[in-house]
Parts: C-alpha cells; structure tokens; sequence
C-alpha cells in the first residue's frame, strides 16, 4: 500500500524540529539580554516560556548558574530538549515540561526571572504580562522578543503576512507603553542584528527543508506544505528591513509601584 502522505503538522516538527531554534536569537543576544539584569541573584530560579527544543534554555544553562523549568506546548520539542538535557548532565537543574503558557498552574512568586524569546505574542503581550507578573517575585525579571515594525509605512506584502499571524504587531515605543501599564519597569531593550535570523534558525531551515524535499520528491501535498514553509527566509530576505525582533527587558515592580521618572535603556548596535 502507498504511505500516506505526511501532514502539515508532521512536516512542521519534521522542519523545526531539527532546528536548534525555532525562531530568532542567539547566544550572543542572550549574553547581551542578561547584562541588563545585574542584580539578578547569583543562582535564579528561571522560567523559560516557549522554550522550543531549547536552544536558548541551553545558553540560559550556560550563562546563568541557576535552575531553570523550560515549557512548550508541543511534546516532540520536549521530548528533545528532555534528551539533550540527559546527554549534557543537565537534568540536575534544568527541567523540560509540557505545558500550556495560558494556564501553567505555577505557584506565585516562584522565579528570578521570566525568559521568552518570541513566544508571548501568542497570548498578546497584555495578557502575557497579567499571567508572567504574579509568577515573580518583587523585582524579579522579565526577557523576552518580540516582532515589532520598523518602518512607519510596511510594505502591503509584509502587512498581510503579520495580518495574519501578529494582527497586533506594533512598534518598540508599542511594547515599552504596554510593558509599562502591565506592572513592570522597562529596564532596557535592543534590536536583534540580522545573525541572530541566519546562524541558528533560518540557514539550518532553508538546509532542512531542500533535505525534506529530496525525501518527498514523489509526493507533491508533502511538496507543496514544504514550499509554503520554505518561504518564510525569502520573505526575510525581501522585507526583513520593515520589521524586526526587539529584546526586551522589564522589571516587576510593587503594586503601588510606578514607572514614571525611569530611563529605559536602549541599546545601539
């Protein structure tokens, strides 16, 4: 009997899955993120949200000396950052967990900091806030990405993509607005330098994807779910000028505490 052709889903983990990340960043913006928070305590206890196969939950092990609980929604993408954990003695402070980012069912006041390298926008950034802020503790951290436009005027091709999937995709002074009304201090940000799309993410993609292609070269659904996936870095390629990650760094503040008459950091390459 012929096999039945893979679905959308399957590809998508078969594509990224096998990527060390699943979206922009690197070590060197992790490092860079980190300097921002110096008075992080010595062994924080940290929750990587969206973790992915954990690209950047490795580099947070590396760069900081503390626990870490990294969760994702998708089970292939744990079970690998489970593996990789094992293969790197890591299990001893560094968890892997299934998990909802809606509703994580996670103790209040239970972290150092907050890490999410573009995964918030899925809840939208205010409700991303509500649901981070009473897992800090008071003045504990939050690190995360997010897409925002760099130009006053994207190009309609760039608007309809992001339409569809970031309908509420707005700029840096956007997020540092919403940042401020949701109960924290922005500390700093700064724009991603375009090697933190090509080293880790989108050159291993394009690697994968031909791979795949090759695999499935008599099946033309699994062909045309791969050329849909595939033009995500050409679409970088053309209109990666209008937009961009931003890294973001805010501070829990107190109930009663107020932004006002804070300078936010940002950070010139």
């Amino acid at each position: 009997m012929p096999t039945a052709s893979p679905s959308f889903q399957d590809l998508f983990h078969q594509v990224f899955g096998a990527l060390p990340r699943q979206g922009p960043g690197n070590r060197v913006c992790a490092a860079r993120a980190l300097t921002l928070l110096p008075d992080l305590p010595a062994y924080p206890a940290v929750l990587d949200l969206g973790c992915g196969v954990g690209g950047q939950t490795l580099h947070l092990a590396e760069l900081t000396a503390g626990s870490i609980l990294a969760i994702d929604r998708h089970p292939p993408f744990i079970g690998h950052l489970t593996a990789t954990l094992v293969e790197r003695g890591l299990t001893g402070r560094v968890r892997a967990r299934v998990g909802d980012l809606a509703d994580l069912g996670l103790p209040a006041a239970s972290f150092d900091l907050i890490w999410s390298e573009g995964a918030l926008y899925n809840l939208g950034i205010p409700r991303a806030l509500a649901i981070c802020r009473p897992l800090l503790r008071d003045g504990g951290y939050l690190a995360f990405t997010d897409a925002v436009w760099r130009v006053e005027n994207p190009p309609a091709a760039a608007r309809a993509v992001f339409a569809a999937d970031y309908p509420t995709m707005g700029r840096v002074e956007d997020v540092l607005a919403l940042i401020g009304a949701g109960g924290f201090e922005p500390v700093g940000h700064f724009t991603l330098p375009d090697a933190a799309w090509w080293e880790d993410f989108y050159t291993p993609m394009e690697r994968q994807v031909r791979a795949l292609r090759e695999r499935y070269h008599d099946d033309p659904a699994a062909l045309a779910v791969l050329a849909e996936i595939g033009q995500e870095p050409d679409f970088h390629r053309r209109h990666g000028d209008a937009y961009a990650y931003e890294f973001f760094v805010a501070r829990r503040t107190s109930k009663s505490g107020s932004t006002a008459g804070h300078e936010v950091k940002k950070e010139f390459e």
